[in-house]
């Protein structure tokens, strides 16, 4: 399989397009000039995903890697900083390409070659987002994912399969996947859809986190540590929030800010310094120190010296 094979985007709608629409909260994406009785009666997606005869797709990545159009923006590339990816793909190239596209973009990317390696790595460490193939050595993609699934309900799935047919897509969704990129794909599309995953992730509304003695009552938009009421502010209550779901997680600043303020940390401003220190202050004043400053990083929530 070649590289251009690989990454051209099989669909009359352009990648950039695609993308753009991903990272801007658009969850689904559909070529609706291609939604006709007689590409879905054929056992097409009917999105136009599965087609083989479209023109080479302009914007590629090159051999060294680089996205020559639509790449991904500074703020997106720190932003991924720290998040972890296991791709689980028995094709070499394709694992190849796309692992060493997610590091170059700032994640921390990990490969299994089979259904047994991948369901060892899945069940032992945690993962933010799951890259799966369906044809798989040994356990296939999808029992990987029913049986993923019965430990974890929350990691979003993405599969990332040849099986187009609409019946195929139904199934791996059903079966608890988040989403379903047909190969071939673009590489910024499939960049753009775990951004998206990751942003829902961040924002997927819980009745509580608890963490130690530190709770946030969602509903009741209250802040507690060992019971005493913490008198915290929007944004504080949000930090606080995007700490408790990745504890121990060294969260860059860059990703704090785009979650947060919605906005692209530009370095300088101390916002985020100022408001991190006044959630620290609030906290401290009933326990030690939960919010550890991770130098070159960020800030993570831990307990103890950090």
């Amino acid at each position: 399989m070649t590289e251009e094979a690989l990454f051209d985007l099989a669909s009359n709608t352009p990648e950039a397009w695609r993308a753009a629409s991903f990272d801007r909260g658009i969850t689904d994406f559909c070529d609706a000039s291609k939604l006709t009785p007689a590409n879905v009666s054929n056992g097409s997606p009917g999105c136009g995903c599965s087609s083989r005869s479209a023109t080479a797709s302009s914007c590629r990545r090159s051999v060294a890697g680089r996205v020559t159009c639509a790449g991904g923006s500074k703020m997106s590339r720190l932003s991924a900083e720290g998040v972890r990816v296991l791709l689980v793909e028995d094709e070499p190239e394709i694992a190849h390409f796309v692992t060493a596209g997610l590091r170059e973009e700032g994640y921390v990317a990990e490969h299994a070659a089979d259904g047994a390696r991948g369901w060892a790595r899945l069940a032992g460490e945690p993962w933010d987002v799951v890259l799966l193939d369906w044809w798989l050595p040994g356990l296939d993609g999808l029992t990987l994912l029913k049986r993923f699934r019965a430990i974890n309900a929350t990691t979003p799935v993405i599969f990332l399969t040849a099986r187009d047919a609409v019946s195929d897509r139904v199934r791996g969704l059903d079966a608890g996947a988040e989403d379903y990129l047909c190969k071939p794909f673009a590489f910024e599309e499939l960049l753009a859809r775990v951004r998206s995953l990751t942003r829902r992730l961040d924002r997927q509304p819980v009745a509580t986190l608890t963490r130690g003695d530190v709770t946030l009552d969602f509903e009741a938009q209250r802040a507690t540590r060992g019971g005493k009421r913490l008198d915290l502010t929007a944004k504080e209550f949000a930090l606080l929030a995007l700490f408790l779901r990745h504890p121990d997680a060294a969260l860059s600043r860059a990703r704090i800010y785009e979650q947060v303020w919605d906005e692209e940390y530009d370095g300088l401003s101390n916002t985020l310094a100022v408001h991190v220190g006044e959630l620290r202050r609030k906290l401290e004043a009933h326990g030690p120190r939960l919010v550890h400053t991770v130098r070159g990083v960020g800030y993570a929530l831990r307990d103890g010296d950090a």
